[in-house]
């Protein structure tokens, strides 16, 4: 089956004004239509230098970012871009505009110039979907981190975006609401087939994408599903990252002499490699 691209870095560097080696260097990547590809990679590994140039928040030093079929470094197409890709950052207190909670997800669609009666309806079923819909009417400082996270990714699928970004968004948040986040997420991938790119350095997080990308010193380091890329511990460990809990746990009980079979990403699955390991001992 052929893919769709819609977002494609073409041999881009970049470099701050202010620093003197490139964020990124000489970077090829392709991303496809929904498809839920995590971005991993330690501080100033460049991953969310990436992922601010997927919908033109920054312009390649060289090669190019190309969006839907869209150039980012056409003025032109700005727009057009940031209505297919929107973005999702690491502190929800700096995406919230309004003072109440359905007014802060009209805010995009209005810009836009969306009708009000078809704003009415974006705004309803965004909420629902991020099942924030009760809340509508409230004050969006009284809500939990991981509720306003999730109003702020209300405000991007009510633009009907067709690609969410999302630059490390659970940082911030405690376990509950990095699971709530992460549910919304798997939500809009699964049920609604909009594509998902997340940042983030919980590997958690990855376990749960279709991809994952490592990125290290401005380059791609790893790239395959999940299971391919955590199977590359050593490289991992290299580059200063690690595996998930359940997988380093099955490392260490077979350097003690547990013999566990399998390689689990999850906890589910852990248990699971456990179960089959005690039932075959007896």
């Amino acid at each position: 089956m052929i893919m769709e691209k819609i977002i494609e870095f073409k041999n881009v560097s970049f470099r701050y004004s202010d620093d003197e080696t490139d964020a990124l260097k000489d970077l090829n990547l392709d991303l496809y239509a929904g498809q839920f590809t995590c971005i991993l990679g330690h501080n100033g590994s460049g991953k969310s230098t990436m992922a601010k140039l997927m919908n033109a928040l920054l312009l390649p030093t060289a090669g190019s970012v190309v969006s839907f079929g869209l150039p980012t470094d056409n003025e032109d197409n700005e727009i057009e871009i940031r209505r297919n890709v929107g973005m999702v950052f690491q502190n929800p207190d700096n995406q919230i505009v309004a003072t109440i909670v359905e007014d802060d997800v009209a805010f995009g669609p209005e810009n836009l110039g969306v009708p009000r009666d078809e704003i009415r309806r974006r705004v309803d079923e965004a909420l629902k979907i991020v099942d924030m819909y009760e809340y509508r009417r409230h004050e969006p400082h009284r809500l939990s981190g991981g509720q306003k996270q999730r109003v702020a990714i209300a405000g991007v699928i009510a633009m009907q975006t067709r690609c969410i970004v999302l630059d490390e968004p659970t940082a911030m948040l405690d376990p509950k609401g990095r699971r709530e986040v992460m549910a919304a997420l798997l939500k809009l991938k699964n049920e609604l087939g909009i594509s998902v790119v997340l940042v983030t350095h919980f590997m958690d997080e990855a376990v749960l994408a279709d991809r994952v990308v490592v990125v290290n010193n401005g380059g791609i380091c790893l790239d395959g599903t999940p299971a391919q890329v955590f199977s590359e511990k050593d490289v991992l460990q290299d580059i200063g990252l690690t595996v998930p809990k359940p997988l380093e746990l099955v490392s260490v009980l077979k350097e003690n002499g547990v013999k566990i079979k399998g390689s689990p990403l999850t906890c589910a699955e852990f248990v699971e490699c456990f179960k089959e390991f005690t039932k075959n001992r007896g």
